[in-house]
């Protein structure tokens, strides 16, 4: 497929993230952070708070009749109850040529107490009915909602083959500017971001003490009275992905799944996972020159559901791969977490 299959589904695919961006921006002035952090259900693996209903809302509206003009399209999206719906609605799944892997916003914990910005995400493959994978994705948005008093915002998307680009946008005059995206080339993680996602209760102390083992090995005895590198706990995959491509972060990495099984052991449930619609646009980042794999170093590839936990690393260039796999690999093979 070239470019010139997907050039005009990219107008549809940006303008959805930036219809779901003003309509939860003016929702929020509307109604406030109190009610739309209201829990209004459980649907694809995660917690559905009201803000959500209101992207969900959004994605037919603008889906619904541009799906016909680009040969069908199936939807897959957190908060869907069917966890796919078909557009326009009727047309058969397997008539669909496109289908398309939404979080309508990632991130809803941090945005709905106006802490940290929040993202759409989409990514569109050719259809190929369940078998279609994140590998088959050639074209990929994000669109930031920021927090109400941040008046820009950032867009970014990708062509598979044709680089990532991103645009900022300022939201009280729409004037628009070119945002450059380079992932940080710096070496080592000495005094810069550097973390393992442990947003929430469950496992804490295994992968804290796995980031540590990781952070000792990479950058050797701790200098007395000063910090070696620092983290952050930037609880949207979206946002995570981002960091790496802006330049922000050096790595990131997302074991939760792997320690499932460990959580079973002690008795307690399954704690949340990141799941595709998490990693809809993480073509981005890889365009963009962001290495992305497995934690066992193979790539990242699953299937565009609702449900498959999703575990992920991220570093920002070779040189930090070359250095921290081996120590993440090491670790997580002692905790039999990969096999040996």
């Amino acid at each position: 497929m070239n470019a010139s299959d997907t050039a005009p589904l990219l107008p549809m695919v940006r303008e959805l993230g930036r219809r779901i961006r003003d309509g939860v921006l003016a929702a929020f002035k509307r109604h406030g952070s109190e009610a739309l952090a209201a829990v209004a259900g459980d649907q694809g693996g995660d917690t559905i708070f009201a803000v959500d209903k209101i992207g969900e809302a959004l994605l037919f509206e603008l889906l619904e009749p541009a799906a016909a003009e680009v040969g069908g399209i199936v939807l897959v999206a957190e908060g869907l109850a069917s966890g796919a719906e078909v557009l326009p609605l009727g047309t058969p799944a397997e008539a669909a040529r496109w289908r398309l892997i939404v979080d309508p916003i990632d991130g809803t914990r941090g945005l709905m107490y106006q802490k940290r910005s929040a993202w759409v995400l989409a990514g569109l493959a050719p259809n190929r009915g369940p078998a279609t994978r994140l590998a088959d994705i050639v074209l990929a948005s994000q669109t930031e909602i920021p927090l109400l008093k941040q008046y820009l915002a950032d867009e970014l998307w990708a062509v598979r083959g044709h680089g990532a680009h991103a645009e900022r946008v300022n939201l009280l005059t729409a004037e628009r500017h070119p945002l450059e995206l380079r992932p940080s080339q710096a070496p080592t993680i000495l005094n810069g971001y550097a973390m393992l996602s442990r947003f929430f209760p469950g496992a804490r102390d295994v992968l804290a003490a796995i980031d540590e083992e990781v952070v000792r090995a990479a950058l050797g005895p701790m200098p007395a009275g000063r910090a070696a590198c620092f983290e952050e706990q930037y609880a949207s995959t979206g946002g995570q992905l981002y960091e790496l491509i802006v330049g922000h972060d050096r790595f990131n990495a997302d074991l939760r799944p792997l320690l499932l099984s460990l959580l079973l052991e002690r008795g307690e449930p399954g704690g949340l996972c990141c799941h595709p619609y998490d990693v809809a646009a993480v073509l981005i980042a890889t365009e963009a020159g962001v290495l992305i794999s497995a934690p066992d170093g193979s790539a990242l590839d699953l299937p565009l559901d609702l449900e498959s936990p999703v575990a992920w690393v991220g570093y920002a260039n070779a040189a930090l791969r070359a250095t921290l796999e081996p120590a993440l690999q090491a670790a997580l093979r002692r905790r039999g977490l990969l096999p040996a």
